[in-house]
C-alpha cells in the first residue's frame, strides 16, 4: 500500500472528536475539491506491506482507535480491506473517512464509516454514489463540508430527501476552511462563520452535529501530522 503518514493524535472531527487516535493516511485521490486541505496526498507516498503497517501501528500503543484517511483510502481497497479485517480481529476500533464516490459494499462490518457527500461549493457536487446509501448503518456518519448558503441548503435537502436522520449515527455539518489559513487558531479561517451555520440549523430544525475540525484550533491550521 502507498502511504503518506502514520501518526498518533486526537481525532479532530465526527462524534469521535477529542479521542486519541492513530491516523493511517493513504496516498492518492481521484477528486479535486476546491477547499481540500490534503493536496499533499495527491502524489508520492511510500510503500509498506500489510505486516509493516501493523508493526507501525503497534508502535503507537496503547491507542486502539484507528482512522484510515487520505486522499481517498478506498482507491487501495484491494489491500485495505484485508488490513482492516486483520486489525478488527486484533481488537482495534476502526474508522474510515471516504468521499462516498467509491463503493462501500466491501468495507468490513464493524468499521465506522465517515462518508463525505460533496456539496456544490466543493466543485465535486454529484460525485456521491447513491447506491452507497444502502450500505450505511447506525454506526456510520455522513458529513457535508459547507462553504455557503447554497451548500447548506443542498445538505439539508439531501438529508431530508433520503431520510438520513434515521439511518446513521450522526450527520455532520462542517464549515470549510480557507486553503491558505492564517496561523490564528480561530474561526476567522472558516469560509463560513460557524455561528451563521448554527443559526440556519436551528431555524430549520436540522438534527445534525456542528463539526469543527478541532485539531485546527489546538494546533496551527496548516500543521501536518497532528
Amino acid at each position: 500500500m502507498y502511504l503518506i503518514e502514520i501518526y498518533k493524535s486526537v481525532q479532530g472531527e465526527s462524534s469521535f472528536a477529542g479521542r486519541p487516535c492513530i491516523f493511517v493516511r493513504l496516498a492518492g485521490c481521484n477528486l479535486r475539491c476546491s477547499w481540500c486541505d490534503s493536496e499533499y496526498t495527491f502524489k508520492g507516498g511510500y510503500k509498506l506491506s500489510e505486516d509493516e503497517i501493523v508493526a507501525e501501528v503497534e508502535k503507537l500503543a496503547p491507542v486502539k482507535l484507528i482512522e484510515f484517511t487520505g486522499g481517498e483510502p478506498l482507491l487501495q481497497e484491494r489491500e485495505l480491506v484485508p488490513l482492516m479485517e486483520r486489525l478488527l480481529a486484533s481488537g482495534y476500533e476502526l474508522m474510515i473517512e471516504t468521499s462516498g464516490e467509491r463503493a462501500l459494499d466491501r468495507v468490513p462490518v464493524g468499521v465506522h464509516k465517515i462518508v463525505d457527500v460533496k456539496c456544490p461549493g466543493s466543485g465535486e457536487g454529484g460525485s456521491f454514489r447513491l447506491s452507497n446509501l444502502e450500505f450505511l448503518t447506525k454506526g456510520d456518519e455522513v458529513k457535508f463540508v459547507i462553504t455557503d448558503r447554497v451548500d447548506y441548503e443542498f445538505a439539508r435537502n439531501f438529508v431530508r430527501q433520503h431520510a438520513l436522520e434515521a439511518c446513521v449515527r450522526s450527520l455532520l455539518l462542517s464549515p470549510a476552511f480557507h486553503k491558505a489559513p492564517s496561523t490564528m487558531r480561530s474561526t476567522e479561517n472558516c469560509m463560513l462563520d460557524p455561528r451563521e451555520l448554527v443559526e440556519w440549523m436551528l431555524a430549520d430544525g436540522v438534527d445534525a452535529r456542528l463539526s469543527l475540525q478541532i485539531h485546527k484550533y489546538i494546533w496551527e491550521p496548516q500543521k501536518k501530522g497532528v
